[in-house]
């Protein structure tokens, strides 16, 4: 899509200036806002701020600081594509937010946003005592930003980030380079377990592809940025859940945990292994389809998980 000329912003000189008119032109474009801001106001602060390198709590004198005819017209540009070309801030700006904290993303994987994070900062918490856990696996880890937060949450655990994609590897490892975690955090290019040793975890942790045929033929325009690896999962977005329940009893300790987001496809899952007790994780500051299963329940149910598999 050829980029239209973008509009004058004649008259505009101050960080405060140019955050007011990316948000009304924010409003004006009736953008979607689901990649790390829920609203225009938070979406043009991050982007005018990050695009100038600066933190979130800057003070407030610096908002009328002016900037030079080169930071203007970087700003406006990617005012601009963020609203013709629907992208993403997270990719104008290279930088998306998890648990707290910095990752490089860009149409290589999908933009951090899982309430799982909300488990990471909890450390997991019940089902989990935090001093126990040594070892922990990132399954369809994207940027790494699930398995890199988690070694944050667990400084004596080793942490194994797995991608089938050398792409989104390539980024992830870009974030543990950056966080100077290469001593405990391993990146593995593996189809799910396929590439991976006999080693057991304690925490088994995956955001997989869950985004069935409905939802995908739906999504906003800004979704279609993201490499469709990363979000479709067949016609009930199931396709790799499945996988990952069904091998996961064979990866955890006697005491470890499985924990798995699927989004959506929560009640087809639901409907399809009925006699499972998989805990939905209820979130304070919002999301859902989540579950949690431990080790006992995925070696029970294994044979269960193992017989809807095509051969």
């Amino acid at each position: 899509m050829q980029l239209q000329q973008a509009p004058s912003f004649q008259g505009l000189s101050t960080i405060r200036d140019f955050i007011r008119w990316a948000y009304s032109r924010f409003n004006q474009a009736d953008l979607f806002y689901g990649h790390g801001a829920d609203n225009s106001w938070d979406e043009a602060v991050h982007l005018v701020l990050q695009s100038l390198a600066l933190p979130w709590d800057i003070e407030q004198p610096l908002f009328d600081c002016h900037l030079t005819d080169d930071e203007k017209q970087h700003v406006a540009s990617l005012i601009h594509q963020r609203i013709e070309q629907r992208t993403p801030t997270a990719y104008l700006v290279n930088q998306a937010w998890f648990c707290g904290l910095p990752f490089y993303v860009d149409e290589r994987v999908l933009v951090p946003r899982s309430p799982i994070a909300e488990l990471i900062n909890n450390q997991f918490r019940p089902w989990l005592v935090a001093n126990s856990v040594d070892r922990v696996l990132d399954l369809c880890a994207g940027s790494g930003c699930i398995g890199i937060a988690s070694a944050y949450a667990f400084p004596d655990a080793q942490v194994d980030i797995v991608d089938i994609s050398t792409d989104a590897l390539q980024v992830a490892t870009v974030n543990v380079d950056q966080h100077e975690l290469n001593h405990r955090v391993s990146l593995v290019q593996s189809d799910l377990y396929q590439a991976l040793s006999q080693q057991r975890y304690q925490l088994i942790v995956s955001n997989p592809p869950y985004v069935d045929a409905e939802d995908m033929a739906d999504m906003p325009a800004e979704f279609h940025h993201e490499p469709a690896l990363g979000l479709e999962a067949g016609a009930d977005g199931l396709d790799l859940a499945k996988h990952i329940l069904a091998k996961a009893a064979d990866y955890l300790t006697d005491d470890g945990l499985l924990v798995v987001e699927v989004g959506n496809s929560q009640w087809a899952l639901e409907e399809q292994f009925p006699q499972v007790p998989f805990t939905w994780v209820e979130f304070e500051q919002g999301g859902h389809g989540v579950f949690v299963l431990s080790a006992a329940d995925c070696k029970q149910y294994q044979p269960v998980f193992q017989a809807i598999l095509p051969e």
